[in-house]
């Protein structure tokens, strides 16, 4: 039997890219992986946002570099992949965190947002992925495996009441993607799996932001997520302890995807 002490949830000395890191559980995930130990990449759009989060970081004695980028140039991610090697010297953990979402009614659902929902929550995450898998492949062994995980939704699990139709049809796909990722790069001794949060209080879930007691009462658990229970499930993902999680997305809500009974059933 392997000794319990083996058993680390220790991500001290790795180094983590966190995309969707200046806001919302991407910041949260950068802060406490980086209290963990870990060496972060921190990854958004403006600057500004990125240089506060990478200063917050250090100020609390954790190491970080940040970049402001889109997720969907792919030759600015060429360039940051290389400048993440020159300041770390490899790659071990990949959050897929940055996202967007669009509601519409049905009959005026728009093409742009459609097109803008799934170019960044499902392509832009692949090719990401496809382009930092060079350097992930040469940091990871049989022993010490390198890590993606996909922020997905439990929107891609069971549909809510609202009509974000592209949102949780993306979500749904970065479910189904996490699994054909896995069974790829697993080959390369690289674990790919998700998390799919519940009712956080986001710019993204107004309604848990602004009614956060009204939206608790639906849940099973009877309070909305978070920020550390989202970076807890990514930490033991990221860790030792998640290296036999391949493929599955695992279900950070409270309840709601798999433990509410429907009432229309009594």
């Amino acid at each position: 039997m392997e000794p319990v002490r083996k058993l680390s949830r220790s991500i001290a000395g790795k180094v983590a890219l966190i995309t969707g890191a200046a806001s919302g559980m991407g910041r949260a995930t950068a802060h406490i992986f980086a209290g963990e130990g870990a060496k972060v990449a921190v990854l958004d759009l403006k600057q500004d946002r990125v240089d506060a989060v990478v200063a917050e970081i250090k100020a609390e004695g954790g190491e970080a570099e940040g970049w402001a980028l889109d997720v969907a140039d792919g030759d600015g991610i060429i360039r940051v992949v290389k400048e993440i090697e020159a300041r770390f010297g490899g790659l071990d953990i990949l959050v897929n965190n940055a996202g967007a979402a669009w509601g519409a009614d049905f009959a005026e659902y728009p093409e742009s947002g459609w097109d803008k929902t799934m170019d960044l929550n499902v392509k832009s995450l692949f090719f990401l992925t496809q382009k930092v898998h060079g350097l992930m492949k040469a940091a990871a062994s049989g022993d010490r495996p390198g890590k993606v995980i996909n922020i997905a939704s439990i929107d891609g699990i069971k549909i809510n009441p609202w009509e974000t139709y592209a949102y949780q049809a993306s979500k749904a796909a970065v479910i189904h993607l996490t699994r054909r990722m896995a069974a790829r790069l697993i080959k390369d001794n690289i674990c790919v799996a998700g998390i799919a949060p519940g009712a956080f209080a986001s710019e993204m879930n107004k309604a848990a932001k602004n009614a956060g007691d009204a939206v608790a009462k639906m849940i099973p658990a009877k309070r909305i997520g978070r920020d550390s229970d989202m970076a807890g499930a990514a930490v033991f993902l990221a860790s030792r302890a998640g290296d036999y999680v391949v493929g599955d997305t695992l279900a950070v809500d409270g309840g709601v995807a798999y433990s509410q009974i429907s009432e229309a059933w009594g």
